[in-house]
């Protein structure tokens, strides 16, 4: 598996498409006094919040965003290297991780460490530390 393909390194649109992420978390806490965590919002949802709005925009905006930027720049090349079944296990095991930690990576990354939550570093530790392990098996192991 070549994984130079498969995530190419594109800083400028890494530091743009972060600093549109950590703007959205900022404003979310100005504007609703939430935390913009996916898990959370969607969680809001479905057990339908009384601020369940402000959640459908969020989530509307998720898959709005990439559709405007296909349209306006292009597809970015996207290189999927697993089975579907794989690719499901996966969604799966971050699920139960994510239901697990009480909050996804972008919870707890962004908005977690933002607000110096001592669970939020740790769960960020445990999925960083997974995830060199990951890359280092892949490249090096498998």
């Amino acid at each position: 598996m070549d994984l130079g393909t498969v995530t190419p390194f594109t800083p400028w649109a890494s530091l743009f498409g972060g600093i549109l992420i950590g703007l959205s978390a900022v404003m979310v806490m100005a504007l609703f006094g939430r935390i913009a965590g996916i898990v959370g919002i969607t969680g809001g949802v479905m057990g339908r919040a009384d601020d369940s709005d402000w959640r459908w925009a969020f989530l509307a905006g998720l898959i709005v965003a990439p559709l405007v930027y296909a349209l306006v720049a292009g597809w970015p090349p996207q290189t999927v290297p697993s089975s579907l079944p794989a690719m499901g296990i996966a969604g799966l095991l971050v699920g139960v991780g994510t239901a697990l930690g009480s909050g996804c990576t972008s919870g707890h990354g962004v908005c977690g460490l933002a607000r110096l939550s001592g669970r939020s570093l740790v769960a960020v530790v445990t999925f960083m530390a997974f995830a060199v392990a990951t890359v280092f098996v892949l490249r090096h192991v498998v």
